[in-house]
């Protein structure tokens, strides 16, 4: 019909599109390359005290090896707060059974959480009120975390070389099974495409990186930010605090660590599809245009070629097309090698995860249009600044 593009004309408008994003991933990737590490040290750290806070909500199944973590941490760790939002399976004794085994172990009771808050953004601001007022740090642990004994003094052996107001790990993720091993690397890879690969230290917002697993944070800067209040309303609260730091004009970093913390997030590839894409758009006030940009490359770059490539004798997209899509195929490869090391051990299955690609754009997407979402039967409440 006059005036309607034919499928040629759409595939090849689709190519155009395609390769400057792809372009713009491209650098992104290579500008990235490189990255600091946080390097394992055991260097005593005189003057520093550290408030680790732990937000927890019926975590009795996986707080106990945190806490045996924690409790192996040096004197630089003043105190262990485990931050209750109202659980009911026994993690209050438990936090109460290490109390008896290490004295800086506290149980902190947030209930009730109020309805403008999100619990764990609230536990945090919660632990944060109740802070030694002479620490002059404060770690972010989530419960499924494993720290090395190493941890906290790696970690302010790091800043005190970078100068950051905040840094977080990219920890290395232990997986459920053959099940995760497609869907966990396919929603990783959506962080890389997006931000590159972590090791950088910036005051960009639009590039910051953040994981509140694991996130420390200089206490007089968090301060002048007015505490985690600034992610009470947020689906991911850690990005936020992040990004207000920068937004400040504090440094903030994100970065691997050779082994100093692994995660066990999810209990099944079921877990990790629901809850961890509830945060993973990164959707928030400051995200604004540069958020959907993200979107848009994760959809073009990463979730597309693969499935034009399959189509392409179907579809006869052009030798150009079929070119570009092969080449940004094959980046998507290269991002795969990569992020091998984020997996101490991977299942066979986690060398088909671009499979999951469009899938897991399509997910993201839907998430980040969402206005509401719930977390263990409690709805999570969202900024109305958030765009």
């Amino acid at each position: 019909m006059p005036g309607r593009m034919s499928r040629a004309q759409l595939l090849a408008v689709l190519g155009v599109l395609q390769a400057v994003v792809g372009a713009r991933v491209a650098w992104r990737l290579a500008r990235t390359t490189g990255g600091q590490r946080i390097a394992r040290s055991d260097r005593p750290a005189p003057g520093e005290r550290i408030t680790v806070i732990v937000p927890v909500l019926n975590e009795r199944e996986r707080l106990g090896p945190c806490l045996d973590g924690l409790i192996a941490q040096p004197q630089e760790v003043a105190e262990i707060l485990v931050v209750d939002g109202g659980s009911g399976d026994g993690t209050q004794e438990l936090a109460a059974s290490y109390r008896r085994r290490d004295a800086r172990v506290r149980l902190v009771d947030a209930r009730p959480v109020p309805p403008d808050w999100n619990g764990k953004a609230y536990g945090l601001q919660s632990g944060l009120e109740t802070a030694d007022p002479a620490s002059t740090w404060v770690l972010t642990i989530d419960a499924d975390v494993r720290p090395d004994p190493a941890l906290t003094r790696s970690l302010l052996a790091h800043v005190g070389g970078s100068g950051a107001a905040a840094v977080s790990v990219a920890t290395e993720q232990r997986l459920s099974g053959a099940a995760e091993g497609l869907v966990h690397p396919a929603l990783l890879a959506t962080l890389v495409y997006r931000f590159g690969i972590p090791g950088q230290t910036t005051r960009r917002v639009p590039e910051v990186q953040a994981n509140g697993q694991c996130s420390l944070y200089r206490r007089e800067s968090l301060a002048a930010i007015g505490g985690f209040r600034v992610g009470k309303g947020s689906v991911c609260e850690d990005v936020t605090v992040a990004r207000a730091l920068a937004a400040s004009g504090h440094p903030v970093g994100f970065h691997e660590a050779d082994g100093l913390v692994t995660a066990e997030m999810y209990a099944d590839w079921r877990d990790a599809w629901q809850n961890w894409t509830r945060s993973l758009p990164m959707r928030d006030r400051f995200s604004g245009a540069s958020g959907w940009a993200g979107l848009v490359e994760v959809a073009l770059v990463q979730a597309l070629p693969l499935p034009l490539l399959l189509a392409a004798r179907r579809w006869a997209p052009g030798p150009l097309v079929v070119a570009l899509n092969a080449g940004l195929f094959m980046m998507r490869l290269g991002v795969l090698v990569g992020t091998a090391r984020a997996y101490p051990t991977r299942p066979w299955t986690y060398w088909l995860s671009p499979l999951v690609d469009l899938p897991a754009a399509v997910q993201l997407w839907r998430s980040a249009l969402r206005r509401n979402h719930a977390w263990r039967g409690r709805t999570l409440v969202r900024d109305g600044a958030e765009v």
